[in-house]
């Protein structure tokens, strides 16, 4: 089997940070989400895995390279424009025709990885197989109306949905999927849809099979949802200290500290994870956060929250929670009267004031 990993997307609902950053290089619990998706790959025996790039493309060629560091082989292809992931599959042809992949969004995070899904699917050899999940609210979604395993039905963002049983980023085909997306029509956005390909395989007979997600499922693509993600995987930690902690410090839970990191009469209330290089300074940690590499946090209080590398957060009064700093950011109360707010932000940028 091949992986294909659509990393094309821009990233619209997390900016101003995918301004600068792709978004599938935006970090949880201080590793970039694609990560968690070759790593998916690799652990289910893929060992050729195509990336499908637009405008970040050499962002995330720099960042993922050849693949070494994961035992894999890695391509790129770079998708003429972001004409939807039908379209993403059939320019990836050359690369994937005669042998049975699996497609992963890059901004997504599956508990458990995808291991179970690629055995399953080469055991049974249906068409086509799609990962689904409970949702409370599948009008936001693409939805699949099912006759026991079988898909007999699927709806991108219905008004009256037939289940609640949204797709996941994740599917599983054969070659068939070419032919299907070569004989769709673009939708009302001007994009191939994956979910119309599907349904002309159903609507030719061929087998689409389901397969229900038993853990958690995160589509990282707004602020809301990284912030959990990363939550969820601070989670799975396992105490680590490899950095230095001094004896008026208090580390509490699951809390890694990275080598290179130093916390100076600090408390850090896991589950966190600080990065290389990292120094705090008579501040408290709160639990799920990530602290990036070779950041410095003075004076201050955060929880719940994702600082990327190189920003420093000086002696701010408040408790900063449930946010998301970005890289080389500095965060400090001024000295400078009278006293004032003194901002320069990025276009869609969200501060709360006291």
């Amino acid at each position: 089997m091949k992986g294909l990993i659509l990393s094309g997307g821009k990233g619209t609902r997390l900016r101003p940070i995918t301004y600068t950053s792709a978004k599938q290089l935006v970090p949880v619990a201080n590793k970039p989400i694609l990560f968690y998706g070759i790593e998916a790959m690799r652990d289910a025996g893929i060992r050729e895995i195509g990336i499908v790039v637009g405008d970040t493309g050499d962002e995330i060629r720099s960042a993922v390279g050849q693949g070494d560091r994961w035992g894999v082989s890695i391509d790129y292809i770079q998708q003429s424009a972001p004409l939807g992931l039908a379209h993403a599959v059939l320019e990836s042809e050359e690369f994937l025709r005669g042998t049975p992949f699996v497609m992963y969004l890059g901004d997504n995070l599956i508990q458990g990885g995808i291991r179970n899904l690629t055995e399953e699917f080469q055991r049974s050899r249906p068409d086509s197989m799609i990962l689904l999940t409970p949702v409370q609210d599948p009008t936001q979604f693409g939805v699949a109306e099912l006759s026991g395993e079988r898909v007999v039905r699927l709806e991108e963002k219905p008004a009256r949905p037939r289940s609640n049983l949204a797709l996941v980023g994740v599917y599983m085909f054969n070659d068939s999927i070419f032919e299907a997306a070569r004989a769709i029509s673009p939708s009302a956005r001007g994009e191939l849809e994956i979910t119309d390909a599907i349904q002309w395989l159903i609507d030719r007979g061929l087998r689409v099979d389901s397969h229900i997600v038993q853990g958690w499922w995160k589509d990282t693509g707004k602020l809301e949802d990284m912030l959990e993600a990363n939550r969820l995987i601070l989670d799975l930690l396992d105490t680590r200290i490899d950095g230095k902690v001094d004896e008026a410090s208090k580390v509490d839970f699951k809390v890694v500290i990275e080598e290179g990191a130093e916390v100076v009469e600090s408390t850090i209330r896991g589950p966190a994870i600080i990065g290389r290089g990292t120094r705090l300074e008579h501040s408290y940690i709160g639990p799920f956060t990530s602290i990036g590499d070779n950041c410095r946090v003075k004076n201050s209080e955060i929880e719940h929250s994702i600082v990327l590398e190189n920003s420093s957060i000086l002696d701010i009064a408040h408790r900063i929670e449930d946010s998301l700093i970005g890289r080389n950011v500095e965060l400090s109360r001024s000295p400078l009267r009278p006293v004032a707010y003194r901002f320069m932000l990025g276009d869609n940028s969200k501060v709360g004031i006291l």
